[in-house]
Order: C-alpha cells, then sequence, then structure tokens
C-alpha cells in the first residue's frame, strides 16, 4: 500500500461516522476520489458516488462501502452533569464501560463512560447494563454546566485511535465500514489507471448500520447499474475465544472473501473468482444462506433485481473498539475489484440460465 492510500485509511478511520451523522467522513472520500473520478456527487442525505465513464457499449458496475459506524447518542442531561446515551447501530453493552468517548458537539467534548471501581461493586451480581442505563461523565459539575457543552441528539463515539500492530495488522475504530470505502475508492483508482472499458462507480453510502438505508436510496437512483458489489467487514473467527458454533473458514491475512447464497448473484461469485484467479489474489469463500447482512441485501431487490455480490474484509473484534484488519488483505480487496471490474465485459450479461 503506498503511502498516499494508507493516509487515506488513517484519514478515514480518523474522522468518525456514526450513522445519520457521516459527513465529515463522506468530506475526506470525495476530497480523495476527486482526484481520479470523472465526477463526484452527494445526493440529499450524503450519499457520495464517483464515476469512470467508459465505453457506453460496455456493462456498468458499482463497487460499495458503507461511510457510517455504530456509536452512542445523548439522550438526555441529567441534574448532576452525567449524560444518558442511547444506541446508534448495533454497538455492545459489554465493551462500553470504561471506554474514553468523544462527544461531537459543535466542539468537541471529551468524556468516560463511567464504571463503578471493582472495591466498591458486589462482584456476584456483577452483570452487563443496557446502554440505555449507562452514563457519560465529561466533568462536568451540574445539568447547566453540562448544556453548555453538549446538547440532546450529539452523537458519540469511542475515542480510540489507528494503532500499529505487529506485521502489517492494525486496529481501530470504525474498521466496519470504513475500510470497505476505502475498498471502494481504491478500486475505482485502480479501474480508471487500467483505463477499462466499463463504467465503474464508487460509493460511498450512509446509514448501513441502521437498516441499509442509504443503500436504498442509491439503489432507486442509479437506474443503469448492471452490478453491485458491496464491500464490507464478515467475521475473521480465527481468535481462540471463539467457540466451534461460530468458528468458520474466514482467517485474517487469507485474502478477500467472496459471499455465495442469498442476495450473491452466481455469475458475480464466478466472476470475483475467476478474476482472482486471474490476478493471482488468494480468495475465501463464505456461505450467506439467507442473507448477507450488507448493502446487498438492499441494492439486490430494490428495482426489482440488480445482480449484486457481497466481497468482505476479514475483521477480528467487529462492532468493538478494537476491530483488527490486516493491510494485505485491504490492498487484495482493491486489486479484486479492479479486476471483477475489468473482467465485467466477458461475463455479461448477468443473468441466470433457466
Amino acid at each position: 500500500m503506498r503511502d498516499s492510500q494508507r493516509a487515506f485509511l488513517n484519514d478515514l478511520l480518523a474522522t468518525a461516522s456514526p450513522s445519520g451523522f457521516e459527513t465529515p467522513s463522506q468530506r475526506v472520500w470525495t476530497d480523495y476520489v476527486r482526484g481520479f473520478a470523472d465526477e463526484v456527487s452527494v445526493d440529499a442525505y450524503g450519499n457520495a458516488v464517483a464515476v469512470h465513464e467508459g465505453d457506453p457499449d460496455a456493462p456498468t458496475i458499482a463497487l460499495t462501502g458503507h461511510a457510517d459506524e455504530i456509536g452512542f447518542i445523548v439522550r438526555d442531561v441529567l441534574d448532576d452533569g452525567f449524560l444518558r446515551i442511547s444506541r446508534i447501530g448495533g454497538s455492545d453493552r459489554t465493551v462500553s464501560k470504561g471506554q474514553h468517548v468523544t462527544v461531537h458537539a459543535d466542539e468537541p467534548v471529551q468524556g468516560v463512560i463511567g464504571q463503578t471501581a471493582i472495591h466498591l461493586r458486589d462482584r456476584s451480581e456483577d452483570e452487563y447494563e443496557k446502554i440505555a442505563e449507562q452514563f457519560v461523565d465529561i466533568g462536568a459539575a451540574d445539568a447547566e454546566e453540562a448544556r453548555e457543552c453538549v446538547e440532546i441528539g450529539d452523537p458519540v463515539t469511542f475515542s480510540t485511535e489507528v494503532e500499529e500492530l505487529v506485521g502489517d495488522r492494525i486496529a481501530a475504530r470504525g474498521i466496519d465500514n470504513r475500510t470497505g470505502t476505502w475498498a471502494a475508492a481504491e478500486g475505482l483508482r485502480r479501474a480508471t489507471e487500467r483505463d477499462i472499458d466499463a463504467t465503474v462507480y464508487a460509493i460511498s453510502t450512509v446509514q448501513e448500520e441502521v437498516g441499509l438505508q442509504g443503500a436504498q436510496m442509491v439503489g432507486v437512483d442509479l437506474e443503469t447499474v448492471d452490478a453491485f458489489v458491496a464491500v464490507d467487514v464478515t467475521h475473521a473467527t480465527d481468535n481462540p475465544d471463539v467457540d466451534g458454533e461460530h468458528r468458520g473458514p474466514v482467517e485474517l491475512g487469507s485474502g478477500p472473501v467472496i459471499a455465495r447464497g442469498s442476495a450473491n448473484h452466481p455469475v458475480l461469485v464466478d466472476l470475483a473468482r475467476d478474476a482472482a484467479a486471474a490476478a493471482d489474489i488468494d480468495v475465501q469463500l463464505q456461505a450467506a444462506g439467507t442473507r448477507t447482512g450488507t448493502d446487498a441485501d438492499a441494492f439486490y431487490t430494490v428495482q426489482g433485481g440488480v445482480p449484486s455480490l457481497n466481497v468482505s474484509i476479514p475483521n477480528r473484534y467487529m462492532h468493538t473498539p478494537v476491530e483488527v484488519v490486516d493491510i494485505a488483505d485491504l490492498d487484495a480487496v482493491a486489486d479484486l475489484l479492479a479486476a471483477i471490474a475489468d473482467g465485467a465485459g466477458d461475463a455479461t450479461p448477468f443473468a441466470v440460465d433457466v
């Protein structure tokens, strides 16, 4: 990964983007893709679209990732200055207490999610409180002082930064799924470098974590797209605390993950596998018998049936402040996306043979 590509990734991961509040992250993304896209546009809710215009007779393929992350939102300011919070998306109540957080008010406000000291708790009654029962301490003496800094509806995220681990691995908050938006942008850039025949869209959607909302908006707007490839993270289950019931075939550092079943169109699955083989990219397979849990589930039905595919990045510890990915996997996903777009013409029409 080149320095400029890594800087773009770091900028995305450093920019808070909870669902419904994605604008700062989308600015980072659009600033980057303007360097090579033929056109960049943003809709009313902040879905960002960049395009490489290809041959009018060649297929059109969209490479997508979602910009939003899970988080919290201020729902009340208590008389003693503490903040009550609610969840944004699938926030995990087992990892939130005792964490540094940032309240994204007009000016960022630092705080902590309080955890009573172990000395003062009845250990026999320890349990994980619901998010709605937890609180943020910003240091305010009372409600009046707190309200000078924050207000109801301000989003809240963990304050973790990108950390370098051993080898090519990094840990950060929000890897789900700004690594996907990074890959979509990089896939487009690598496709433009090849000057491929297909028209290629790169899309950074909003509000995936609260119901695939941005994908439904984009799916309606882009009527000319022949196929969508939704890039998201998936569970790498190669850490020792994953039990047998949940342990799967996906490992960190073993390459992009191609999903099969449900939304994943078989012609696109074959295209992705063939493109990977031709480009000497190692890939992993994952079963999606009912749903993918990604934007692909919205794209493939929103216009009555648009061929779609979910390609994933292996990710440990999803929906925690310490998600872990391998940089080599990210690079390989971007290469695979460009290869898929390059091979799209030979795979059309994207239709099953009945």
